[in-house]
């Protein structure tokens, strides 16, 4: 969670940079930035979600296993 606020921090940073910037072609530089810190921001947020999606289904065979034992 803190990488995400980190990279909207970023953006936010270079957007201001960007503003200042007269010149059309560094603009664009730092829009091809921004957007690739957005994409790998968004990269590790679909990471972290897999992750706990895969902590769930553990959890979840878990509680099955123990319904099971106590059935027995």
């Amino acid at each position: 969670m803190k990488k995400v606020f980190l990279s909207l921090a970023i953006v936010a940073a270079l957007t201001v940079v960007s503003c200042k910037q007269a010149d059309a072609a560094a603009t664009e530089a730092v829009d091809t930035a921004v957007v690739e810190a957005v994409d790998t921001a968004a990269a590790m947020v679909d990471t972290a979600a897999a992750k706990v999606d895969t902590a769930a289904a553990k959890v979840e065979a878990a509680v099955e296993a123990v319904k099971e034992e106590v059935k027995k």
